[in-house]
């Protein structure tokens, strides 16, 4: 697999291209045309070199040491220099701002957008984009200058840089005030007479996209940043976390589905139960029907209540009382108990007045007892009479 994929762009829109392997070095020469499908799936990479022509590359101080205020700022700061409105342009920055100048390439948008589709329609999708110029060697002490049949280009430190015809490249040179040059000629023909000292002069050169390859090393600018970032190579990852993404939210929502389910499910186990405890605590405390509550808490408290305190008072203390008296009296019928407002009501059968009397005497020897004859009728099968027994444990 190729590490990187070089694509030059020209101007009349046709291509070259070559391959890198990781350490750099070219696997063939220059080829023409578009590069094969093939060669671009391999790819790690793909740099593509842009016209230098449409793309201006200006300096500026650096406005702030936050990328994002700063890619705010730089418009603006450079308003005055540009012949269109900024917002008509992309500007790119550089991948670090040091404390120095900082150098800014700046392009039309639609030219910027032109190229890209020039490029996707032949199924290339670019993950860096620079102007030729900036692949250039930067030099300190001097310019950078390639010369080709009918174009040149020339870079002036970092922060310069500009093509022209060849033709002209001597006026414009001229009007540059260039340093001394280290030429590159990928001519045929005899050196050129230049208005500019000259370092190095390398003559009949043989593939300017290998020498921008060799020199451009890792980009200092990319053209494609901000809204034109490239995002084909997340593309597949994208997909997968996308992927995760939703079926993390359908088990999500899977769960909360099922625990939805079981809360109704148990709600109505537990709306059946009370309604179960509501119609026990009617049937068996009907004074407590209509009581607003939990029927269990108001059963337990009617219990209480009957059992009474650590005194021995209530319903059960009383009947454990009298109920050894009531037993032991052979010639008495319990028929019935009730039992409110702390007051127990005995109903009796008694073969005779005598017989009732003589019980309600016993109850009432019971210390602590207090003990009433409430009703006393006749009848063919005896008397039936009511004692009223209040009153708790001395």
């Amino acid at each position: 697999m190729s590490e990187r994929l070089l694509i030059r762009l020209l101007a009349d829109g046709q291509m070259t291209w070559l391959a890198q392997d990781a350490g750099g070095r070219a696997l063939s020469a220059a080829n023409a045309g578009v590069p094969p499908a093939g060669a671009r799936e391999r790819a790690r990479r793909i740099i593509v070199f842009v016209p230098a022509e449409p793309v201006l590359i200006v300096a500026t101080d650096p406005l702030s040491a936050r990328r994002a205020q700063l890619a705010k700022a730089v418009p603006f700061a450079l308003e005055d220099q540009l012949a269109s409105p900024v917002e008509e342009l992309h500007f790119a920055l550089p991948a670090r701002a040091g404390a120095g100048r900082m150098t800014v390439a700046v392009v039309a948008r639609a030219t910027l957008r032109a190229w890209l589709d020039q490029l996707a329609e032949n199924g290339i999708h670019a993950d860096v984009m620079l102007p030729e110029t900036l692949a250039l060697p930067a030099r300190d002490d001097g310019a950078t200058l390639v010369v080709e049949a009918e174009r040149a280009l020339v870079r002036i430190g970092a922060a310069q840089a500009f093509a022209c015809d060849t033709a002209a490249l001597a006026s414009w040179l001229t009007a540059a005030a260039t340093p001394p040059l280290d030429v590159y000629d990928f001519r045929q023909g005899a050196r050129l007479a230049l208005p500019t000292p000259v370092a190095a002069y390398h003559e009949r050169q043989v593939d300017v996209l290998a020498f921008l390859a060799a020199h451009g090393g890792e980009p200092e600018i990319n053209l494609l940043q901000g809204e034109f970032a490239p995002a084909h190579r997340e593309a597949p990852a994208g997909q997968w976390w996308r992927r995760a993404a939703w079926s993390s939210a359908a088990a999500l929502l899977l769960a909360l589905g099922y625990a939805g389910g079981d809360y109704l499910h148990l709600r109505r186990q537990a709306d059946a139960l009370e309604r179960a405890q509501r119609d026990v605590l009617r049937t068996n405390l009907p004074e407590f029907a209509e009581v607003a509550g939990d029927p269990r808490s108001l059963m337990e408290s009617a219990m209480a209540r009957m059992r009474g305190d650590a005194h021995g008072s209530g319903m059960l203390a009383l009947l454990g009382r009298v109920a050894p008296v009531v037993a032991a009296t052979t010639r008495v019928q319990l028929t019935g108990i009730e039992y409110r407002n702390a007051t127990l009501e005995l109903s009796l059968r008694a073969p005779d007045v005598a017989a009732l009397d003589l019980v309600r005497e016993q109850l009432a020897n019971l210390p602590g007892l207090k003990v009433e004859v409430t009703a006393a009728n006749s009848g063919d099968k005896g008397v039936d009479g009511r004692l009223r027994i209040s009153g708790a444990a001395s």
